[in-house]
């Protein structure tokens, strides 16, 4: 399962280089980016359904790996993520709707993306401090700390998909090195046991 770990944001990465529209546009202006390029809109609802079917699943791996040297910090980051990842449907449902010039408009989609923007930015710079109290590799734990306060600046502040692809990345390379360091501590814990 720990191949998981870096498939959600690494698909989130390409989502959001590829998305057609700045998350800080208007509706009638995601409308009119999306109505001119519902082929790239398809592969973001693709990509944003990869992410929700593998970002929880990776949080709950690396929460077991960090529990034990950071319960407190791991459990903060599991309680944050685990809902904001959850409510990634509703934002996906809303991407595919725009395809067919469709806009859903609901509280429980503004409640979603309240808890997405606020759980997935703060929990994920508690899951990297997780990581680092855990003695994972501390710039695998630096990257997935920065990655998504990175990430709101870029979607949010200065609107740049670029920058946006490169927070992604560092989220999904800190998960990625995460698989790679938990397999070779399984491996040694084998090993002394031999």
């Amino acid at each position: 399962m720990r191949w998981l770990l870096p498939i959600g944001p690494a698909a989130i990465a390409i989502l959001r280089l590829i998305l057609p529209y700045d998350t800080t546009d208007d509706t009638a202006t995601v409308m009119q980016k999306v109505a001119a390029a519902p082929d790239t809109q398809n592969w973001v609802v693709w990509l944003g359904l990869i992410g929700m079917l593998t970002l929880v699943p990776a949080v709950i791996w690396i929460a077991n790996v960090t529990r034990e040297q950071a319960p407190r910090t791991t459990t903060a980051a599991v309680v944050l993520l685990v809902p904001a990842y959850l409510s990634l449907g509703l934002l996906v449902a809303q991407d595919a709707a725009a395809i067919n010039g469709d806009t859903i408009a609901h509280p429980a989609l503004d409640t979603a993306a309240a808890i997405f923007v606020a759980g997935h930015v703060i929990g994920t710079v508690l899951l990297g401090a997780a990581m680092w109290q855990a003695g994972l590799p501390r710039w695998a734990a630096a990257a997935t700390a920065i990655s998504q306060p990175l990430h709101f600046v870029a979607a949010v502040v200065i609107s740049s998909h670029e920058l946006d692809f490169v927070a992604w990345g560092l989220n999904a390379a800190g998960f990625a090195a995460v698989a790679i360091t938990a397999r070779h501590r399984v491996l040694a814990g084998f090993s002394a046991r031999g």
